[in-house]
C-alpha cells in the first residue's frame, strides 16, 4: 500500500462520516443559505470548533460567489488553515522534548520517531525521563533496541531532569545528532506535575543552550475537544512548538486537527496512521486534505 493510500485508509472513519456529507452538499454548482447552514452544523459536529467553522463558511460564501467549484474552495481553505511552517533550528544535538498525558501513544510515538530519524541516517539517543512508571522505561528500552539507537535511563523513581541532562551530555560526548526525551505523562490539570515538566526543560536548557529544539505534544485524535484543552495547557507551560496527532484512524471526528492549529497557531508535525512501526508520518497539509476529501475509489495520482 502506497503512502497516500495508507493515509486515505487511516482517515476512512472521518472521511466517510461528517466530511462525506459535507462533500455531498458541495456537489451542487451553487451554495444557498440552507446548504451553508447544513455544512456549518456538520463541521461543528466534526469537532472543528466554532471559530474555525465560521472562517470556513465565510470563505465558502465569498469564493463560490466568484464562480469557483465549492469542493475546491473547501480544500483550499482547509489547506490554508493547516499550512503553518515550522522553521527547524540548527542544533547538535537536536533535542526534542515529547510531552502529553498518559494514554495518547506518547512513548510509542517516540519509538517510531527514533526509527524514522535512524532510517534517515541520524544517530539518536532516547532518554527515559518518564521515571514514574517502570513500564514506560521498559517500553522505551524495547523501542531503542528495535530502532538500534542509544538508550539512557536511571530506572524507576529517578530524577527526570537528571536523566535528561545525562542523555544530552552523552549525545554531546559521542557526537550524536538527535536526543528524544520521553517526559512523564502529565495530567494537564495537575499544576505540580506541570511545574516538574518546566523544571526538566530548564535543566535541558542548561545542558545544551537553546534546547529543547522542539517541544512535541502528542494528542489522541479520539479525545476531540478535550485534546484542545490539553494543548492550551501544555502550550502555556512549556511553549509547545508542534503537534503529533495519533489514532487518526480511530475517529470520525477528525475536524479537531483544524481547531487545534487555528486556535493555537501550532503546526502539526507528525500524524499517527496505525499501529505499525512505520505508521508515523511527517505531516503534509495538502496531502492530508486531499485524502480527507477524496472518494474511496480515487488513486493517489487523481487526488
Amino acid at each position: 500500500m502506497g503512502a497516500f493510500s495508507k493515509l486515505k485508509d487511516s482517515l476512512k472513519k472521518t472521511r466517510e462520516g461528517f466530511f462525506k456529507r459535507v462533500k455531498k452538499l458541495l456537489s451542487f454548482e451553487t451554495l444557498d443559505a440552507t446548504a451553508l447552514e447544513e455544512i456549518e452544523e456538520l463541521l461543528i459536529l466534526s469537532d472543528m470548533g466554532s471559530e474555525t467553522v465560521e472562517e470556513v463558511i465565510e470563505a465558502l460564501r465569498e469564493r463560490t460567489e466568484k464562480g469557483r467549484e465549492p469542493v475546491e474552495v473547501l480544500k483550499e481553505v482547509l489547506i490554508e488553515i493547516l499550512d503553518i511552517q515550522f522553521e527547524v533550528p540548527q542544533a547538535k544535538p537536536y533535542v526534542i522534548s515529547v510531552v502529553g498525558v498518559n494514554g495518547t501513544g506518547k512513548t510509542s510515538t517516540i519509538g517510531k520517531l527514533s526509527k524514522l530519524y535512524s532510517m534517515n541516517g541520524k544517530k539518536v539517543v532516547l532518554a527515559a525521563c518518564d521515571t514514574f512508571r517502570a513500564a514506560a522505561v521498559e517500553q522505551l528500552r524495547i523501542w531503542s533496541e528495535r530502532a538500534n539507537v542509544d538508550f539512557i535511563n536511571q530506572g524507576q523513581g529517578a530524577d527526570s531532569a537528571a536523566v535528561a541532562f545525562d542523555a544530552i551530555s552523552h549525545a554531546v560526548s559521542k557526537g550524536k545528532d538527535i536526543v528524544i526525551i520521553d517526559t512523564a505523562g502529565r495530567l494537564h490539570t495537575r499544576s505540580n506535575l506541570m511545574e516538574e515538566l518546566k523544571k526538566v526543560h530548564r535543566v535541558i536548557g542548561k545542558a545544551s543552550p537553546g534546547a529543547p529544539s522542539e517541544v512535541l505534544l502528542v494528542l489522541d485524535a479520539t479525545t476531540g475537544q478535550n485534546g484542545l484543552v490539553q494543548a492550551k495547557k501544555f502550550k502555556e507551560a512549556v511553549d509547545v512548538t508542534g503537534i503529533v496527532l495519533t489514532k487518526l484512524d480511530g475517529t470520525a471526528k477528525g475536524g479537531i486537527i483544524f481547531a487545534i492549529v487555528k486556535e493555537l497557531g501550532i503546526p502539526v508535525r507528525y500524524i499517527g496512521v496505525g499501529e505499525k512501526e512505520d505508521d508515523l508520518k511527517p505531516f503534509d497539509s495538502r496531502e492530508f486534505v486531499n485524502a480527507l476529501l477524496s472518494s474511496g475509489e480515487e488513486s493517489s495520482e487523481e487526488a
